[in-house]
């Protein structure tokens, strides 16, 4: 079974409110992801299509949304919704407590990547991590209040959002969620669908359609 503490009572109301917050955080972060999505439309590589290091550069953004969509399936496979109930530690929550975050971070860099720019890579991550840092701090206020003392020790023990591979340690069973396991894993492959957009929108910048406005190694 994965390590983990239950404590005797949950805070129904605390519960309910971290999960207002948290669909508020997912509206908030489409929202950003729309914009930024819309501004990128007057954005293009200051590599040339036919250079070597746009492909390269597409290639890595590639690897990287295929990369968090199996890492996020893989952090699905320990959480299974548990996240509320339980202090998971094995697998991806031995290195980092935050392994969906650090996943979807690095989804987000991928679909930055595809427009050819390493700058668009990184300012998506970045966001990101911004976004998902402010939510962190509120998860981490709510399971401290429930868990006490042996998430605090968690806390002493793993990194927050950078993982240290270093302390990984697995766990003898899972208890896997199959239908979380699946919406995980589909919800994750949104990040493949910046293959296309990126393509049309480059198709359309050549054409003339639409004018570029900036130009972003």
């Amino acid at each position: 079974m994965v390590a983990s503490t239950r404590p005797e009572t949950i805070k129904t109301k605390s519960a309910d409110e971290l999960s207002r917050y948290q669909r508020r955080r997912r509206q908030v972060l489409a929202v950003l992801v729309v914009f930024m999505l819309m501004a990128l439309l007057f954005v293009r590589s200051a590599y040339a299509p036919s250079d070597g290091m746009h492909e390269h550069i597409e290639a890595f953004g590639i690897g990287a949304m295929v990369f968090a969509i199996l890492g996020r399936t893989w952090c699905t496979l320990y959480i299974g919704g548990r996240k509320s109930s339980e202090i998971v530690r094995g697998g991806p929550y031995s290195v980092t407590r935050n392994p969906l975050y650090v996943f979807s971070a690095i989804g987000a860099g991928g679909i930055g990547a595809m427009s050819g720019s390493l700058t668009v890579a990184f300012l998506l991550a970045f966001l990101c991590y911004i976004a998902f840092h402010a939510v962190i701090l509120v998860e981490e206020a709510y399971l401290e209040q429930n868990f006490g003392a042996p998430y605090k020790s968690y806390m002493q023990d793993v990194p927050r959002f950078f993982p240290n591979p270093w302390l990984f340690r697995e766990s003898d069973m899972l208890s896997v969620r199959p239908q979380t396991l699946y919406r995980t894993f589909t919800d994750g492959l949104f990040f493949l669908a910046a293959y296309p957009f990126f393509e049309v929108i480059e198709n359309l910048q050549e054409s003339g359609f639409l004018p570029v406005l900036l130009h972003l190694y």
